[in-house]
This record gives C-alpha cells, sequence and structure tokens, in this order.
C-alpha cells in the first residue's frame, strides 16, 4: 500500500514529506483542515489520539510523532540515517531526539504560549523572552540551534540529507517565521554550519516537490516567507 500522510500546510508534516520524497516512495496526502479545527476532531483523534500532526498510515499501522515516523522510515528503508548497529548510530539518535525533544518543544511554547502559562499577555511575553535569549543559563533556542550548528560543523562526512537535516531545516524555517512580528532574535547567518546545510537542502528534488505542493517559497529555509498553499491553512 501507498502511505498515507494527513498534513497541514507548513505543519511537522513537512518533515515527513519531505523525507517520503527523498525516499521516493509512493504516498498520498489527506489534509487536516486546521480551519475547521479538524485536528480536534473525533474522526482525526482515532488517528492520532493526541490530536497532532503529522500522522502517517503504514502496513504496520498507524504512526504518530514525527521523530517516530521519521525513524522507522529510516529503519524500514535502510536510508537517511545510520542504521543500528553501525558507529554513528548513537550521535543521530541523541541529535535526532534533542532536536524533537528539546528544540522542537521550545518552538511550540513560542508559537502556543497560552496552552503553557494560560490567557496573561505578560506572562506569554516573559516566556517567549525566556525561550529566545541568546544568554541564559538554561536552554533556550538559540542554545539549541548553537549545539546543532556545532554538530553539523563537526560532521561533514554526514553531508547527504539525513531526517535530522530535513528535521533541522524545517526547524530553521519556523523560527524565521513564527510568530509574526516576533522573530528579531532570530538571524540565520549566525549559525553557519545550519545556514550552509539549509542552502544545500534547497537544492533538493525532495524539496521542491514539497514547495510546490505546499506554497513555501523559492528559499524555504534560508530565506522564508509565509506560505500560500493551494489548501489548507499553516500554523
Amino acid at each position: 500500500m501507498a502511505y498515507v500522510l494527513h498534513y497541514a500546510p507548513d505543519n511537522a508534516s513537512i518533515i515527513v514529506r519531505m523525507t517520503l520524497e527523498e525516499l521516493g516512495v509512493p504516498y498520498r496526502t489527506a489534509l487536516v483542515d486546521r480551519a475547521a479545527q479538524a485536528q480536534a476532531s473525533a474522526a482525526y483523534r482515532a488517528i492520532n489520539p493526541a490530536g497532532l500532526i503529522p500522522a502517517l498510515e503504514t502496513p504496520e499501522g498507524t504512526l504518530f510523532e514525527t521523530a517516530a515516523i521519521l525513524l522507522w522510515l529510516t529503519e524500514t528503508h535502510r536510508a537517511m540515517a545510520p542504521q543500528p548497529g553501525d558507529a554513528d548510530r548513537a550521535a543521530f539518535l541523541k541529535w535526532l531526539f534533542f532536536t524533537s525533544n528539546t528544540v522542537h518543544a521550545h518552538l511550540r511554547m513560542l508559537f502556543y504560549p497560552a496552552k503553557y502559562v494560560g490567557p496573561d499577555p505578560d506572562a506569554q511575553a516573559n516566556l517567549r523572552a525566556q525561550i529566545t535569549r541568546h544568554s541564559a543559563p538554561d536552554m533556550t533556542l538559540p542554545k539549541g540551534l548553537d549545539l546543532l550548528d556545532r554538530y553539523i560543523a563537526d560532521h561533514p562526512e554526514h553531508a547527504a540529507p539525513s531526517v535530522l537535516h530535513y528535521y533541522i531545516a524545517a526547524i530553521l524555517r519556523w523560527c524565521g517565521i513564527y510568530p509574526e512580528g516576533q522573530t528579531v532574535w532570530f538571524d540565520i547567518t549566525r549559525w553557519p554550519a545550519l545556514h550552509s546545510m539549509a542552502e544545500a537542502l534547497e537544492t533538493r528534488a525532495a524539496v521542491h516537490a514539497v514547495q510546490a505542493a505546499e506554497g513555501l517559497g523559492p528559499t524555504p529555509f534560508t530565506a522564508p516567507r509565509r506560505p500560500n498553499p493551494p489548501e489548507g491553512i499553516a500554523l
């Protein structure tokens, strides 16, 4: 069977979609209409009980959680990641889950502060300020990108696109455009290894396919702009 990717434009599903395109495997998409809050519907929660995007239907059942989907795809197709037994496997897993569980989780707080601190605008502003601080004793988005930049810089031998590269690229995109009017903290050139990685990915056919499908624009990672999708709405 072809995979079925439950997606919304410019959501975390773009990471899975770019991976499917890079793998060259058959899949079809099913729009989760965020304008109608379809992600909270009983029908979608039967697919993903967490009500989050994406979900991927496979012959082995439906998967959700972006990192889990990516890991399953790499193991199933034996591509786009060091495989079990490879000397680089442990480092890959460490950075994949750091990207998913720490960096991406910080982005969610940046995008949806009310879900974490309630309706008070001052509390939301304080949360966003803390998350985007460049100098702080605790983990912030800039510090997370610092670590990822160092990892990519120190491993030029891993230049072939992996699911980790695509995950980081999507995060760079979102840091550059969301929330609208509150991205002053972010300048991709501050992280030269990530910048070079993103430029290289923008030449990939897989990225071009997703650009066209979701209206991401010509430079979706290095100079992102709000998407103009042919269907559905973005973040």
